[in-house]
């Protein structure tokens, strides 16, 4: 149990209209300033965790609550202030025509006065290093500069949580490394669903293993990532840093802040 809990799920259930049963009973606390991955083959309830913690999907069954406030329908505009999801396709957050119009969408629909959009906006793109990038039309962007763009539109509404789906999905080397590192600079709780189990060494100390829509394994992720046994149970491979060097862990280690913010542990 995490003291002082930030994230709180108990029991969550759900099933899609197909029948497919997605959680099965799923409990997790996440603290305040927390990094937590959650890993799993595809279809072991990932994504649709993400989705109840960002207020996405309601709870069939079982409770989310985030510190005071409980997953529910009329709960949801305070929610949403506090949790900011970042989706595996950026396309599917720009939509604006300049990049500057969609970083701005998320604190202008929330009343903020102009000066302070603007101001956000500002913030948002320079913690990611694409204030340069603030004129450019969205969809002419590499998929790098897009996802350094979306996290900026989710960093312009000041969310205590930070929610991810599959970050470094598509992106080049150079890409993925400044993402990661730009990552380990952030202060708020960030929950990351992801396969890419070396960036887990680097980012998250802590990791919540899925399988078929139960927890298979919640523990400190230089230990869990070196079990074969519980990686082949989850459908996993260990992370290629671990295949070259099984004394290799580096859990927690920090690399050097690169020169876009993005980082990882």
């Amino acid at each position: 149990m995490v003291t002082q809990a930030l994230v709180a799920v108990s029991d969550l259930r759900h099933a899609y209209a197909d029948g497919q049963t997605a959680l099965d009973g799923v409990s997790f606390e996440v603290g305040s300033g927390e990094k937590l991955a959650i890993v799993g083959a595809n279809g072991a309830g990932k994504s649709t965790t993400l989705l109840h913690l960002a207020g996405c999907l309601l709870p069939q069954a079982g409770s989310v609550r985030i510190a005071d406030l409980l997953l529910c329908r009329e709960n949801l505009p305070q929610l949403r202030r506090r949790v900011g999801m970042l989706f595996q396709n950026p396309d599917d957050q720009l939509f604006m025509p300049r990049v500057c119009d969609d970083v701005a969408f998320g604190p202008a629909n929330l009343g903020l006065p102009a000066e302070e959009v603007n101001a956000r906006v500002m913030q948002a793109l320079a913690v990611v290093g694409a204030t340069h990038l603030a004129q450019r039309q969205p969809h002419r962007l590499s998929t790098g500069e897009k996802r350094a763009v979306a996290i900026a539109s989710v960093l312009a509404l000041s969310p205590t949580i930070l929610l991810m789906d599959e970050p470094t999905s598509s992106l080049d080397p150079a890409s993925r490394r400044q993402l990661i590192e730009l990552l380990q600079t952030f202060e708020q709780t960030l929950i990351i669903a992801t396969h890419d189990l070396d960036m887990v060494l680097d980012l998250c100390p802590r990791t919540l293993v899925l399988g078929e829509g139960r927890i298979v394994a919640d523990g400190a992720s230089a230990v869990l990532l070196q079990d074969a046994a519980l990686l082949a149970k989850a459908r996993l491979e260990k992370p290629l840093r671990l295949q070259a060097c099984p004394s290799c862990s580096g859990a927690g280690a920090r690399p050097a802040p690169g020169p876009h913010g993005l980082n990882r542990r």
